[in-house]
């Protein structure tokens, strides 16, 4: 067989790539010979490095393409790592003619093993599983799926694989998650295979015992990468599959599928009337219907001014759901209105109710609805979206004169930028006028809520470009520590005083602080100073900061 070229990596590329400090890192790990190649194909490497722990490393590409991931902490923040450095230089080393097949540890490994008879094989496997719980999981579904006996003996042996891979202990933290789920998903690859042996049925029963068990498992886990979910849909595919081959009583099957969309609080059976559909056939899903139906009947229609405050309330959306699907399927229109006005315990939900008229043609019965939810709520802070939403629909109508009052109104009790923007859009100079001072007026009072009272005022005066009024502002009313540094990054050309002295402030802050993260950040502000003075100016600040700061040694380094 003709030998597949290897073709080397740009070493001067990879330098460029890495940086001098990680390429060098990365030289060293090499030359101590920490790299054993595990398998080296033309656009792939698999490679074990030695370092601290053992760490997996797969690179993909050739020449001045560098892509892969290695299993150590640095990767997974920065990319790029010593580890894989180390690879491709082991790689350039085989040379640009060496066999991939011939080239790399698992191909010895594997021509070492065919050498081997079966017993002595087998025995080598069961010592690895003994200390490998991964491989001796894996081993131990393929062995439990292959026993002879009838169908409940196989479901409760896979029943017991999947409670021991799914079982949590006292908590699976980050670095651990991926572990776990890779151990769940061999079980569910277990219970998949049960498909092609005529046990279908069996497989449906596995299936949902397993999104039991991983529901259960999602308190007990680190699932910042969303492991459960994917497992969850996994499990969900099998059930799918499962239920097409096994063909269950279509009643049956409706009934356990609305438990689990509407009693669960994970989407893993959404929409399952739809996606079950070919299953279900038109008896399943009349059941389905019905079911909705009866427990959609039994909630009590909900407004802002009936709603209790406080009290945990029913679940109408899921139910919503359902049965706008079924309404949509049969063109109903005035049913999927209906839905929606049974919920009205919100400005979104009168929202969403006014978007759906008008995206279904209805304008004026749109613009009812939104007026409604408006007035309704009149005595809570308004929900912008709903206004701006009525403010585009009452100028189609013609009514500017309320759209300039609903938009002052809605202004006076939850002022934003956004609302400003509208508001002189519509109004013009005086409503700008009117709009700053009635700000002015608030900030004087002093009543803070989250933001400093003088925050939006700033905003607005930054985005009218009034610069002088802004600083103006601050002077006379204080500002929060974020609105200071946005009017100081955007009037440093026609301020860079009152720039400067608020940079200066907050290296002193970020300086007193202490920790690498503050010191780097304040370098950065330091630099940006260089701009707004001049050179002498610039040395002496420095030439200070270094008298007041020489014993925080890190911070000292960064100014070099």
């Amino acid at each position: 067989m003709k030998a597949r070229k290897i073709v080397g990596f740009d070493i001067d590329a990879l330098r460029r790539h890495v940086g001098e400090k990680t390429f060098a890192r990365g030289e060293a790990y090499h030359r101590d010979g920490r790299v054993v190649l595990l398998s080296l194909e033309p656009e792939h490497v698999l490679a074990q490095v030695e370092g601290s722990e053992d760490y997996q490393v797969e690179h993909h590409g050739r020449g001045k393409t560098f892509g892969g991931e290695c299993s150590c902490p640095f990767f997974e923040d920065s990319g790029t790592c010593k580890h894989m450095v180390a690879v491709i230089l082991a790689v350039n080393e085989t040379g640009g003619d060496g066999k991939a097949d011939s080239v790399g540890a698992l191909s010895r490994i594997r021509d070492n093993l065919r050498k081997k008879n079966v017993d002595v094989l087998a025995e080598m496997i069961v010592k690895m599983a003994a200390q490998n719980p991964m491989l001796f999981r894996e081993l131990d579904l393929a062995a439990a799926a292959a026993l002879p006996g009838d169908g409940k003996e196989l479901e409760g042996r896979l029943k017991k694989v999947i409670d021991n891979a799914t079982r949590t202990r006292d908590y699976v933290d980050y670095r651990a998650a991926q572990g776990w789920a890779a151990g769940v998903s061999t079980a569910l690859d277990s219970v998949a295979s049960l498909l092609q042996g005529g046990q279908a049925d069996v497989a449906l029963k596995l299936a949902e015992h397993a999104i039991d068990r991983i529901e259960g498992a999602i308190g007990g886990i680190d699932d910042s990468d969303g492991h459960c979910g994917a497992l969850m849909e996994q499990a969900r595919d099998i059930h799918l599959e499962a239920a097409r081959v096994a063909k269950p009583d279509p009643l049956k099957l409706a009934r356990n599928l609305f438990a689990r969309e509407t009693e669960s609080e994970y989407e893993t059976f959404y929409r399952a009337a739809d996606l079950y559909a070919d299953i279900l056939g038109k008896t399943g899903r009349a059941e389905y219907r019905r079911l909705a139906n009866a427990a959609w009947e039994k909630l009590p229609p909900r407004s802002g001014r009936s709603r209790q405050r406080g009290e945990p309330q029913p679940d109408y959306n899921t139910l919503m759901g359902i049965l706008d699907a079924f309404a949509e399927g049969d063109g109903d229109t005035q049913a999927r209105i209906a839905l929606r006005e049974k919920d009205l315990s919100s400005q979104w939900d009168y929202l969403n109710l006014a978007e759906f008229c008008l995206a279904h043609g209805r304008k004026e019965e749109a613009l009812r609805r939104a007026e409604e939810g408006l007035w309704i709520f009149e005595d809570e802070e308004p929900d912008e979206r709903l206004v701006i939403f009525t403010r585009k629909l009452l100028e189609k109508a013609g009514r500017k004169d309320d759209m300039q009052a609903l938009l002052q109104r809605a202004f006076e009790k939850a002022p934003s930028l956004e609302l400003y923007k509208q508001l002189v859009k519509v109004g013009g100079a005086a409503t700008q006028q009117s709009a700053v001072m009635f700000l002015e007026t608030r900030a004087t009072s002093g009543r803070r809520g989250f933001w400093h009272p003088a925050s939006l005022l700033i905003d607005i005066l930054m985005h009218e470009k009034s610069f002088d009024a802004a600083w103006a502002a601050v002077r006379k009313y204080g500002a929060s520590a974020y609105a200071e540094d946005d009017l100081a990054r955007k009037s440093e050309k026609s301020h860079p005083r009152e720039a400067l002295a608020v940079y200066a402030k907050r290296v002193e802050e970020l300086v007193n602080a202490g920790g690498n993260p503050a010191y780097e950040q304040a370098a950065k502000l330091i630099a940006r100073m260089t701009s707004l003075q001049g050179a002498s100016e610039q040395a002496a600040y420095v030439a200070g900061l270094r008298q007041r700061f020489e014993r925080k040694r890190n911070f000292m380094k960064l100014l070099g």
